[in-house]
């Protein structure tokens, strides 16, 4: 099967990756994004923050704290599986 290259954004990169190669619980709540995802998420915090974000870039920086949330949902709720489980 030939391979598509499709350019995606950094974060949906990671967090398909970190889906595909399975995971658990426990490696859920240990799931961290890149230092790279990470200082791209300030500079657009700072750039809303200062009046300086475009329109494309709210809109990734709307994205980043979309999955921020889910992560954070998926993450208590992978300590109420833990915790069920002990």
């Amino acid at each position: 099967m030939m391979k598509k290259s499709i350019t995606i954004n950094p974060i949906y990169e990671e967090i398909v990756n970190f889906i595909a190669a399975g995971t658990t619980s426990q490696g859920l709540i240990e799931f961290q994004v890149s230092e790279t995802v990470k200082e791209r998420v300030a500079d657009l915090i700072f750039r809303e923050k200062n009046g300086l974000i475009s329109l494309d870039e709210k809109s990734e920086l709307d994205h980043y704290l979309m999955i921020e949330h889910l992560l954070r949902l998926a993450k208590a709720r992978a300590y109420d599986f833990i915790e069920k489980d002990a």
